[in-house]
């Protein structure tokens, strides 16, 4: 369950992580992969690592579309343990640098059609954990970004103001 913060807004509980450490450790068993997990909390969201040390079997999960699987079969386990919705991020063998990368690489393709003429760029559709993470390269490139669209079809446009 979540405990209200004095703002007001809710973090997670330090049950949220473990309750996904313990499924992802059992997904990792009957799969027979090797990974260490960690556990951390950043503004109010739960991050679970996995990873492995030297050469190790791990690689097969991540792929963007299987972390990203993973992480929704996980959010159940926990959502069905604690009876609230989890927004708990996975981290599969870096996979969330590697995705940070490929979204800085989309937004600045995007800052090229700007420079090049185009009023505005619109990026594919995407999370919203990967959309906050656009409207951040993008703030920091020096350009603006708004969220258009519904449900799987919401999607980031830049311009310049």
């Amino acid at each position: 369950m979540s405990d209200p913060t004095i703002d007001g807004t809710s973090t997670p509980s330090v049950d949220e992580g473990d309750i996904a450490a313990d499924f992802i450790e059992e997904f990792l068993d009957i799969a027979d992969l090797d990974g260490d997990l960690e556990i951390s909390v950043t503004n109010g969201r739960s991050y679970i690592s996995v990873t492995a040390e030297g050469e190790s079997n791990l690689a097969v999960l991540s792929a963007p579309e299987t972390v990203n699987a993973l992480q929704e079969l996980t959010r159940l386990a926990v959502q069905s343990k604690t009876g609230e919705f989890s927004r708990l991020i996975l981290d599969v063998d870096g996979s969330r640098q590697q995705r940070l990368r490929e979204l800085e690489r989309l937004v600045d393709s995007a800052i090229a059609q700007l420079d090049s003429g185009a009023e505005t760029a619109e990026l594919p559709a995407m999370s919203s954990y990967e959309r906050k993470l656009v409207h951040d390269v993008v703030a920091d490139r020096g350009f603006v970004s708004h969220s258009f669209g519904e449900g799987r079809d919401r999607h980031t446009v830049v311009t310049r103001s």
